[in-house]
This record gives structure tokens, C-alpha cells and sequence, in this order.
């Protein structure tokens, strides 16, 4: 198969969709990988390291297009791309398409085989091509929230761990997910006051296993919900249902009565986000103010710290990009369940039952039109 990567437009997105490892393991099973030249510099990895692994550098993005077989990305299209897909092309990338009914409505007009890297699911409901994603914006989530609850940003002017003698900061998580669980470690990390809400009793179990008294759990019902976030510094929306927008938890009413400067930081807004607020920022214009709280809505946040989240992600992205180039998508995806799962786009219909519900499209069942 013939395999393309290119450099990343979206706003401050530093990631790349293949390292030259990843094209080694392409090409040591006899398919062809070509590389935007480029493409990988700012996630440490230069054009020569690429050739040196097998792979044909190419100038003309255009060209790499029209040449390959299946596109490897890390973000979603953006519109100036759309028109560069032809019909039958695989694309293997996030998409979020839930929360983009342009770009869902491009992919199927163009009858791109689209798979999600965020719906790749095991058979014991895990996520392997987002979790290390998540756990890097989790853990972000803390630092970026620490940094922006600071005077200079519009924030409180609080230092999350304290000091002897001074009340230290309190972070309230919103979700006890992969995010949530990362976000957490990093907030009890630095001293802060922790509070994890979830609606999943045996998660909050887990949590107090894990943490004990170092974090207060509660069951994440209206009430709760609303007075935890009142009497937060920072609060993290780590909210996640697989393929489908999430839900708006935090309403606009709830900042009137929030402290002043106290900061928001959505990781799900790549999902339509969770607080009804949430509006996508970038990392050079990632903060907003609203009613006094600071909003972070950075929609790539991973892709600040590109080499850590390039190494993480195609450690995991390469096996089922292996998979589809050795095997062909519908061999691949017939054999193996949780590949499946990532289809979401497929001859120009919504094959992804979540995606459908929340753009409200006709939904087909992927195995009535897979050939």
C-alpha cells in the first residue's frame, strides 16, 4: 500500500502522524511511505531522518494525496484539506466528528473511508489510540490550570500546593476517566485539594483505593456538581462518551456564582466540550473570560508538548495502520473488532451509530455496505 503523512495545519498542531520508526515498520512490510517535507520538524524528527527509513520526501502535499492510498494525520481535516481527499482514500487520523458536521459532511460527499483514532475500541471497552493522548492532556490540564489560576493571567492569584500556614488550592475533576486519573495524580502531585466527581460508583471505589484521603470523592449528581465547582480554583472537565458530544454539565448560571478568577479548563472540547462556555481556543490565544473565570479551551492541547505526544501516539496508531495496510480496510476491519469500531465515515455514509445521533444523520450499519 501506498501511504502518505503531512505537515499539520491546524493552529500550533507541532505533532506528525508518522515518526521515521513508524515508516521503517511500513516499509520493512513492503509498502510505500511518502513524507511532506517537513512534516515531522517540529516534533524533533527531520526530512533525512524519514529518507533514512525508507521514506520519499515530497514538496507538493497536493501530490502526496493524489499518490497514496491511505493519509496518516493526528488532527482532523480542517476546510482548506477537505477537497484534497478523493473517493476510496483512507484516512486514519482524530476526527471528533461529532462535534463537526462540516467535516463529517465532506468526508461522506467525498466517500473517504474514515477511521477515528478516538473510536478504536477493545473488546473491554478500552480506548488504545486515545488513552495516551488522554493521559497527556490530563496531566496538562493541571499544569495549564496552575498557570493560568495565576494574577498575571486574570487568574486568582492561588498556588495550588499552598504554603505552611495558607489554604491551598482546590481543583475539582469533572470525570474519572483516563483524563480524570491523570489530571488527578498531577493535582494531589502538587499539594493541591483534589475533588473527583463521577457518576460511576466503582470508579469513585477506585479512586479512594487508590488515593485515600489525599482526594474526596462524590457521585456526580446537580447538587453536588454545582457546589463543587462553586468552591473550586480550577475546575478540569474530563468528561468522555465514546464517538458522541459531550454533554454540557457546567451551565453559563453556574459562573455568576463561582470565585472570581477562578479557571475552567475543558478537555473535552474536542468534543463539543462540557462546560456550556466552551468555545476552542490555541495555544497563542488559549485563554477567554467570561462573568470573571478564566476559560482554557485549547482543542489540541497535546500538540504543545509535540515530541512526548508524537512518541505516545503512533506507539499505539501503528499497529491498526499495520493492520489495514497489510490486510486492505475491509479485511482489517472484519477481523479484527476493534479497528471496526474506528470507521465512522464509509461510501459516503455515517457508519458510526454516535456520530449519527449527535449531528442527527441517517446512521448505516457499517457490516450492511462493508465489502
Amino acid at each position: 500500500m501506498k501511504i502518505g503523512t503531512i505537515k499539520e495545519i491546524k493552529r500550533h498542531e507541532y505533532r506528525v502522524g508518522l515518526t521515521p520508526s513508524c515508516v521503517q515498520a511500513y516499509v520493512s512490510r513492503g509498502h510505500e511511505v511518502f513524507v511532506e517535507a517537513g512534516a515531522g520538524a517540529n516534533a524533533g524528527f527531520e526530512d533525512s531522518d524519514y529518507q533514512s527509513a525508507g521514506a520519499q520526501i515530497m514538496a507538493d502535499r497536493k501530490a502526496i494525496f493524489d499518490t497514496t492510498e491511505m493519509i496518516v494525520k493526528v488532527k482532523e481535516p480542517i476546510a482548506e484539506e477537505y477537497d484534497l481527499f478523493r473517493e476510496n482514500q483512507i484516512l486514519y487520523t482524530y476526527l471528533h466528528l461529532a462535534a463537526d458536521l462540516p467535516l463529517t459532511q465532506s468526508l461522506m460527499a467525498n466517500k473517504v473511508k474514515s477511521v477515528a483514532y478516538e473510536t478504536i475500541e477493545t473488546e473491554d471497552a478500552q480506548l488504545p489510540c486515545l488513552k495516551p493522548m488522554s493521559e497527556i492532556a490530563g496531566r496538562l490540564s493541571v499544569q495549564e490550570g496552575a498557570k493560568y489560576l495565576e494574577k498575571t493571567f486574570g487568574g486568582r492569584g492561588v498556588l495550588l500546593g499552598g504554603v505552611p500556614g495558607v489554604k491551598r488550592g482546590h481543583i475539582v475533576i469533572i470525570g474519572g476517566g483516563v483524563v480524570g486519573m491523570n489530571a488527578c495524580k498531577m493535582a494531589v502531585g502538587c499539594g493541591a485539594n483534589v475533588t473527583v466527581l463521577d457518576i460511576d460508583p466503582k470508579r469513585l471505589e477506585y479512586f479512594d483505593d487508590i488515593f485515600g484521603s489525599q482526594v474526596n470523592t462524590l457521585y456526580s449528581t446537580p447538587a453536588n456538581l454545582y457546589n463543587s465547582v462553586i468552591e473550586a480554583d480550577v475546575v478540569i472537565g474530563a468528561v468522555l462518551v465514546t464517538g458522541m458530544k459531550a454533554p454540557m454539565l457546567v451551565k453559563r448560571e453556574f459562573l455568576k456564582d463561582m470565585r472570581k478568577g477562578a479557571v475552567l479548563v475543558d478537555v473535552a472540547v474536542d468534543q463539543g466540550g462540557c462546560f456550556e462556555t466552551t468555545k476552542p481556543t490555541t495555544h497563542d490565544d488559549p485563554i477567554y473570560e467570561i462573568d470573571g473565570v478564566v476559560h482554557y479551551c485549547v482543542a489540541n492541547m497535546p500538540g504543545a508538548v509535540a515530541l512526548t505526544s508524537t512518541i505516545a501516539l503512533t506507539s499505539t496508531t501503528l499497529k491498526y495502520g499495520l493492520l489495514i495496510a497489510d490486510n486492505g480496510l475491509e479485511v482489517a476491519a472484519k477481523n479484527n473488532s476493534a479497528l471496526r469500531k474506528g470507521l465512522n465515515v464509509y461510501g459516503g455514509k455515517c457508519v458510526y451509530e454516535g456520530v449519527a445521533k449527535s449531528l442527527d444523520l441517517e446512521y448505516t450499519r457499517l457490516d450492511t455496505i462493508l465489502e
